[in-house]
């Protein structure tokens, strides 16, 4: 099978054809940290996930180089490490530290590289450097912009002229500038923000700079995807593709750009002042990461996605079917991904499909065919799902709170082996309401949680 995807670049489906055959590289923009991610973040976290698996399945796990990167340099992270009164360091490490938790329990793996701007400062001026050479940036009042009208493919990302995205108001207004579209790839700074020594004078780059160092570095002036969420189209990925192609005209850049699409809650746009912005971590209080990274893949990762609290129960329920339907069923890797399933992600990633064909796969568990439930454990994988055991799944509990409940469930087998039917129900009343249901069969009391 042929992996086939969306390009935003060309607005079309088509197979990828890695650069080096067998081989693929893509990057994907990674978080901003100055505070906790939240739903808008975690999306494209799930997506570049999947198509990472995808790749691995279809290339080998030693042929795929993913990388995601680290902005730690930014004018927010400055912002909020003064607003708490904590050093910028203190700040980026704790935030980096808490993104890594919230990753992990929405179910992505460590991507192959994950480098941070801090790092990549060199890189950064010399391609600066390269850009102010090659007349496509200058200098003005201690800042280096880009000279977008010296980059006359400028828009073809987004769909956007110059004329339309200046009207636009998406521009930062200054009067040093040579055109209102132009835009920053150094900036001065005082002496209490983190700064580098430049040919500019002391300063820091601009963040559409960054991804590009960064991206160049792990990757190589030509790679083949470019990852992330649909905001980033304008002007982060437009800016990136400016300066890129600008200094290396002969190189072409990320050949593919895959955005995934906007994330709304409860039928509304996320934002502060609708005090909708939804934290992973505060959600991970009241839902397994599992059932929010199904929930992410419930709707095709290129559509708008209205995130609602019916959304996780429904993801709940599914997820709750599919590990009956598994059951102790083994190894997810022992074999191949059922043909419909790898189809369903060969197709631009549709991961909405794959789900009903994992649907399909334990209906066939449900009426008898119990070779099923391997094929849709070995489904789940693909997805990033069902690596839990059953059940561990419905019992929900650490390893003190499991403990105490079967401690428990021992004490009612003794009152019920004693006749003492009142005590017994008395367990069993205060199991319920803490929200575990006792099952009695002939092997004995099973629980799960409800």
């Amino acid at each position: 099978m042929t992996l086939h995807v969306h390009n935003t670049l060309t607005r079309r489906k088509a197979p990828l054809e890695p650069v080096e055959a067998g081989k693929v590289g893509f990057y994907v923009c990674g978080p901003t940290v100055y505070g906790p991610i939240h739903l808008g973040n975690a999306r494209p976290l799930v997506v570049f996930d999947v198509l990472f698996r995808l790749l691995r399945r279809h290339y080998g796990e030693g042929n795929v180089r993913y990388v995601r990167n680290i902005t730690d340099i930014d004018d927010k992270i400055n912002a909020e490490a003064r607003r708490r009164g904590v050093a910028i360091g203190a700040l980026t490490a704790a935030t980096v530290e808490r993104f890594h938790e919230d990753a992990a329990a929405l179910g992505c793996l460590e991507p192959t590289e994950e480098p941070r701007a801090t790092d990549h400062v060199p890189e950064m001026v010399a391609l600066i450097g390269r850009l102010i050479d090659l007349g496509h940036a200058y200098e003005a009042e201690g800042h280096v912009l880009f000279d977008v009208p010296s980059y006359p493919a400028y828009g073809r990302l987004s769909g956007n002229s110059r004329d339309e995205i200046v009207a636009g108001a998406r521009v930062e207004v200054a009067p040093y500038k040579k055109d209102p579209a132009d835009f920053v790839l150094w900036k001065p700074s005082t002496g209490d923000l983190p700064g580098w020594d430049s040919p500019w004078g002391r300063g820091r780059p601009g963040w559409h700079l960054e991804c590009s160092a960064m991206s160049g570095k792990h990757l190589g002036r030509t790679f083949d995807i470019h990852g992330g969420g649909r905001d980033l189209i304008f002007p982060h990925h437009e800016n990136e593709i400016a300066q890129t192609r600008a200094a290396h005209a002969d190189a072409g850049f990320a050949r593919v750009w895959m955005h995934n699409g906007f994330l709304s809650v409860e039928g509304e746009k996320m934002s502060k002042s609708l005090g909708n912005i939804l934290a992973v971590r505060e959600l991970l209080e009241d839902w397994p990461g599992e059932v929010l990274r199904f929930a992410l893949l419930s709707t095709h990762y290129r559509r708008p996605l209205d995130f609602t609290v019916g959304l996780l129960r429904r993801a709940r329920a599914a997820l709750d079917r599919f590990y009956n339907a598994v059951g102790e069923a083994g190894d997810p890797e022992a074999a191949g991904v059922p043909a419909d399933v790898l189809a369903a992600l060969d197709d631009d990633l549709n991961t909405p499909l794959a789900i009903s064909a994992m649907h399909g796969l334990a209906d066939r568990v449900f009426q008898g065919d119990r070779g099923a439930a391997a094929a849709l454990r070995r489904a789940g994988a693909a997805l990033g799902l069902l690596g839990a055991p059953s059940r561990s799944w419905f019992q929900g509990a650490d390893g003190d709170e499991a403990r105490g409940i079967e401690a428990l469930i021992e004490r009612r087998a003794s009152a019920r082996a004693a006749g003492d039917f009142a005590e017994a129900d008395r367990i069993r009343d205060e199991l319920k309401r803490r929200g575990v249901a006792l099952m009695d069969g002939p092997g004995g009391t099973t629980w799960r949680r409800t």
